[in-house]
């Protein structure tokens, strides 16, 4: 399938740039055509159009992109070691968002689903979790051999986002509360296996 080709950096970054324009715009009162972000992004109005369908799905996304803290901001305050309890914290503040934002995101998540099957190298979403999962674990990454730290960001990208917000939904019917329960010992139990696992093949 051609979209399963992996987006570039560039292509990711002006994604991004496009969502940044749009937040400014609509702090500014108004609602922006395609046209006014394009050009407060410095792309091109055809730009604009190959990652975002519509003006309205990228003026969807913005307010949940602008919602989402980077990795430094959300660990500002935070200097443990302990990556059981970074990881959980990322992931509570992941699943406020996504249930704040549930009606957008799964909006978001249909369009990015169909744009997927229609793009080639283009990405269309954000990679917010792979950053946030990978700051929870850096104080402790010196603890996990290569294998077992890749396999672990793999794991818990699963867990982080919409998609387990869906499953609690739709397929297994749980309320917010439990499935923040349910997620919150599915992370720790992924880290604390990743951790034996290395310290088993310690200097193997």
């Amino acid at each position: 399938m051609s979209g399963q080709q992996k987006p570039s950096n560039q292509e990711l970054r002006t994604r991004k740039e496009l969502l940044l324009a749009a937040s400014r715009l609509l702090k500014q009162g108004r609602k922006p055509t395609m046209d006014d972000v394009a050009k407060e992004a410095l792309v091109s109005r055809a730009t604009a159009y190959r990652y975002f369908r519509s003006v309205d799905t990228l003026l969807l996304e913005a307010p949940i992109d602008a919602a989402m803290l980077n990795p430094e901001e959300l660990f500002a305050n935070n200097t443990s070691a302990d990556a059981e309890a970074r990881v959980d914290e990322a992931e509570a503040f992941v699943h406020r968002i996504m249930y704040q934002n549930e009606a957008q995101m799964r909006i978001t998540l249909a369009n990015s689903i169909t744009q997927a099957l229609e793009a080639d190298s283009l990405p269309s979403r954000q990679n917010r979790r792979g950053p946030l999962i990978e700051a929870a674990l850096a104080p402790a990454r010196h603890r996990f051999r290569d294998e077992d730290y890749e396999r672990l960001c793999g794991a818990l990208a699963l867990i982080f986002g919409p998609e387990s917000m869906i499953v609690a939904r739709d397929v297994i019917r749980i309320d917010e509360k439990t499935a923040r329960q349910i997620k919150s010992w599915a992370v720790r139990a992924l880290v604390r296996a990743a951790l034996q696992s290395s310290e088993a093949n310690a200097g193997s």
